[in-house]
């Protein structure tokens, strides 16, 4: 039951091979095997969402996949964002709007909206906001978060904010 699997998992557009134990996490085979630490392990119970990233492009817990079940997924982590040493839309707008202080919920909240704003592109306000409850956040009233995801969606759609 116990016995290690080699499984090839696609992340960030890569194929790589990991031998893993079937009780081990995404989220830690994507930080301590894969070396992509940009996925956030908060509460490790589903609830912060720190560790959100895309798999088959529906935002989902990390802490709560086993990797054997990503085999055969694409999966996509915050390091898939920035291209070419520039950061993407969505993640100047965090800048742009001030949404993020400490940054450790950042990951997630990313990783989320992104997954929203392909499934909901002309998402409103409050869209956004409902959508952006899922996570927590311990140093942000979520305001500028909803507004940089907004503007996001906004420019996306070639709309003002």
């Amino acid at each position: 039951m116990n016995d290690p699997h080699l499984l090839t998992l696609s992340v960030n557009d890569a194929e790589h091979e990991v031998v893993v134990e079937p009780r081990r996490t995404l989220a830690d085979v994507l930080r301590h095997d894969l070396r992509l630490t940009g996925t956030h392990v908060g509460c490790e119970h589903g609830v912060c969402g720190a560790c959100t990233v895309l798999i088959d492009g529906a935002p989902a817990r990390a802490c709560l996949v086993f990797a054997v079940q990503a085999e055969g997924a694409d999966v996509r982590t915050v390091e898939s964002l920035a291209r070419d040493g520039e950061l993407s839309d969505l993640q100047q707008a965090f800048g742009d709007h001030h949404a993020l202080q400490c940054g450790f919920c950042t990951p997630g909240f990313l990783m989320l909206a992104e997954g929203v704003l392909a499934e909901q592109p002309d998402a409103s306000r409050e869209d956004i906001r409902e959508a952006l409850s899922a996570n927590l956040c311990r140093c942000t009233g979520y305001q500028t978060i909803v507004d940089a995801v907004h503007a996001t969606a906004c420019s996306r759609r070639g709309t003002n904010a």
